[in-house]
Order: structure tokens, then sequence, then C-alpha cells
């Protein structure tokens, strides 16, 4: 297993931005499938959106495809998330996790078997 780490999170108004990143020690990100969940309370945990290693495609939730986009900036070793237009609905605990290379199910969470210990985001006026 390897260890992920999220970061970015914080406070933000309605409408603003914020940039999570996913970063592990003793592992080269590159080499996998990367997704990001949140998890708000009351709510299942939602695949938000996720980026494949073999060939980069990426998935996004329909309520946030638009507004987030995933990369990669692979000379950091970073899986970056970055959120705009963001409205209280996406307040949640975002999680980045990982999964094979291959991974086709990119928004199945039963794919993805390690995870990182989250990171939360606030939207509020």
């Amino acid at each position: 297993q390897i260890q992920l780490a999220e970061s970015g999170g914080g406070l933000v108004h309605p409408g603003g931005s914020l940039t999570l990143t996913c970063a592990a020690a003793s592992a080269t990100l590159k080499f996998y499938t990367i997704g990001w969940f949140r998890q708000a309370p009351g709510k299942e945990r939602e695949a938000v959106a996720s980026i494949r290693s073999s060939d980069g495609a990426t998935y996004y939730s329909e309520s946030v495809k638009g507004r987030f986009t995933v990369s990669r900036d692979d000379a950091k070793n970073l899986v970056i998330l970055q959120l705009t237009r963001l409205a209280p609905e996406d307040a949640a605990v975002y999680h980045c996790a990982r999964a094979p290379w291959r991974t086709q199910r990119l928004w199945a969470e039963s794919e993805y078997d390690s995870w990182g210990q989250g990171t939360e985001v606030t939207v509020s006026s």
C-alpha cells in the first residue's frame, strides 16, 4: 500500500476557487489511476473526478463537470483537483485514492484500494 495525503482545503466563499493536491511519499503517482471522492455530512461518499494512468482519461460527476478539473503535475509528483465556482453543496471532506493503472470504472469506489485522510472544503458566505 502507498500513503496518500491531500492538502489545499479550506474556507471559500460561494463562487470561489480552491486547488487541492494529492501527494504520495515513496511512490510515483503517474503510474496510478487517481480518483477524488467527497463526503458531506449525512451523505454517501461520491466520486468527483478521476484520472487514469494508462491514457490520461478523466471522469467527472455530472454535478462538477465544467467546474472541476483533475490533472497531474508529474514534476512535483502530484495529482491536482482544481475546484471553481464553488457552491455550498460542494462542501465536504475530499479524499484522493489509488486504483490500478488501467482502471476502467473510474467512478467506482470499489476500484480504489488506498485512501488519503482527506482535506475539508467549506463553502460559506
